[in-house]
């Protein structure tokens, strides 16, 4: 009789732990649901991203294929969401010619951008004695020469959403900024900043997640 009550107290353990189980993963269900609900209603955007203007300091080549480059950028970023919150926490910025990177990483330290907000970043990208392809050093004294050059600015790093109390977890940010540059007189094309030339660009840039 003791092993049958013994069998009968192990039966009843395994149906209650089944029971807890399968009670908390409707619960996980229910809750995974409502979130997708919610962010299907709220239907979140990205993040629109401008270029503003380029302060030119330094831009040359030094040997074939060493370039210097000390640049100053402002972007700004609008949130286009009427109820999502963005956190940047990690953003690296750099500059890109002919599909080769030119300066460093500059970082832009974490940031939240609330709803509908509009944040500003004008960040000093720079790269000494860069080494680069032979190529981009000849094309790049061409476009001196020919008075405008095209570079990009680029923008990667991680945003997180947030929806009320509810934060998600990381997205990757790719974020590209065409910057043509008229690199001509400076009196009729740019402002004279200091050491440097300032040029407005007004032009939007690509986002993707």
């Amino acid at each position: 009789m003791s092993e049958k009550v013994c069998d009968g107290h192990k039966d009843r353990r395994r149906k209650i732990i089944r029971r807890c189980c399968g009670s908390l993963l409707i619960f996980l269900f229910i809750i995974l649901l409502i979130f997708l609900l919610v962010w299907a209603i709220l239907q979140p955007r990205k993040p629109r991203f401008v270029i503003q203007d380029a302060t030119i300091f330094t831009l040359n080549v030094s040997a074939p294929n060493v370039m210097s480059t000390t640049v100053q950028v402002t972007i700004n970023s609008r949130n286009p969401n009427s109820n999502i919150g963005i956190y940047y926490d990690k953003m690296n910025v750099y500059a890109s010619y002919h599909s080769q990177q030119i300066t460093y990483y500059t970082i832009i330290p974490p940031v939240y951008q609330g709803h509908k907000d509009v944040n500003v970043w004008s960040p000093f990208i720079y790269g000494n004695n860069v080494p680069v392809a032979p190529y981009n050093g000849i094309a790049l004294s061409q476009d001196q020469s020919n008075g405008a050059i095209n570079m990009l600015i680029k923008m990667d790093g991680r945003i997180k959403w947030k929806v009320g109390s509810v934060i998600t977890g990381h997205y990757h940010l790719h974020v590209t900024c065409p910057a043509y540059i008229p690199l001509g007189n400076s009196k009729n094309t740019g402002i004279v900043v200091g050491s440097g030339i300032k040029y407005q660009l007004s032009q939007s840039c690509s986002v993707s997640l």
